[in-house]
């Protein structure tokens, strides 16, 4: 049995996976603030795992974890996992001993990009477009996770497409994270509320022109990651995940009216036809506690595909 974990900024995901490949057990729980606090998190998943029906008197063979952060390739040290209070920690180390299995640490979005492709259950390649807090992306070519020289590839979030746009959190203006991160939006927003990019959508449906610019706003950064994904590595198919896809058709419509409007006078874009290789990932997806669970598997990502 297989542990995968997907530790975010606020709940962490757990699924124990059998060596056929099957979720055979899930739990959430809150995530702790801190490196003591997360390490905690892990260990109390793993424990609840333990204790759910079926699973008594079962071994996990390995751990792997999603987490927010950089994660050097091969690594299980965790850098930056600024939403989790986490500037520098490794992971394994603090939590191997206590669990009795190996363990293996990977950046989140890149597990649930692995996650997703093998949800799908299709072969070639793909990318995965979290839209959550931030922007950024993982890519998959025929089952093996490309993680670029320094685990850096799909960070499109900080891609500027305006640069009269708004400032960024790095730096720059104008970067699709500025425009479609949901921290962002409801930064500009700037109004109280539990969902705030929700409120955005609804407010523009009501003929709120603040709330319609923000919308448009959305709709266009994520087309432009789209659109630089495809571009860049020419992928079958662009999966968008993460909180705001809870939006739904909403969402997807928007991206696809403004796929569509800046392919309107490219002869080129239009052969791409961008609009019809996006899909969304069904919604409470496992794909990053999954895929945290492909990686914990092997160091080869394709033979834990092939593998179940």
């Amino acid at each position: 049995m297989r542990v995968g974990l997907d530790v975010g900024g606020t709940k962490t995901d757990a699924v124990a996976v059998t060596p056929a490949g099957e979720i055979a057990a899930r739990v959430r729980l809150p995530t702790g603030w801190g490196p003591d606090a997360v390490v905690q998190t892990v260990l109390d998943a793993v424990a609840l795992l333990s204790q759910e029906p079926g699973l008594a008197g079962a071994t996990f063979s390995s751990i792997g974890v999603g987490i927010p952060g950089q994660v050097a390739p091969g690594a299980t040290r965790v850098l930056h996992a600024l939403n989790l209070g986490v500037d520098e920690l490794d992971l394994a180390a603090a939590v191997a001993p206590a669990l009795g299995a190996p363990v293996r640490v990977e950046n989140d979005v890149k597990a649930a990009a692995l996650g997703a492709y093998a949800l799908r259950g299709t072969t070639g390649s793909m990318a995965y477009l979290n839209l959550g807090t931030g922007v950024a992306a993982g890519f998959v070519f025929d089952g093996e996770l490309w993680r670029g020289a320094r685990g850096t590839a799909g960070e499109v979030g900080h891609v500027s497409i305006d640069p009269r746009g708004p400032v960024c959190k790095c730096g720059q203006r104008g970067c699709i994270e500025a425009f479609a991160g949901g921290a962002a939006v409801a930064e500009r927003w700037g109004r109280p509320g539990a969902l705030p990019v929700r409120d955005v959508f609804d407010a523009a449906d009501a003929g709120d022109a603040d709330a319609r610019v923000l919308r448009d706003g959305l709709a266009r950064g994520v087309a432009s990651a789209v659109r630089v994904l495809v571009l860049a590595a020419d992928v079958d198919v662009v999966v968008l995940g993460g909180g705001l896809t809870a939006l739904g058709d909403r969402l997807l419509g928007d991206v696809r009216t403004a796929l569509a409007a800046s392919a309107s006078d490219s002869t080129f874009l239009r052969s791409l036809r961008l609009d019809d290789r996006i899909e969304l990932l069904p919604a409470g997806s496992p794909a990053a506690a999954l895929g945290a669970a492909l990686v914990g598997a092997s160091h080869d990502p394709l033979e834990a595909l092939a593998h179940g």
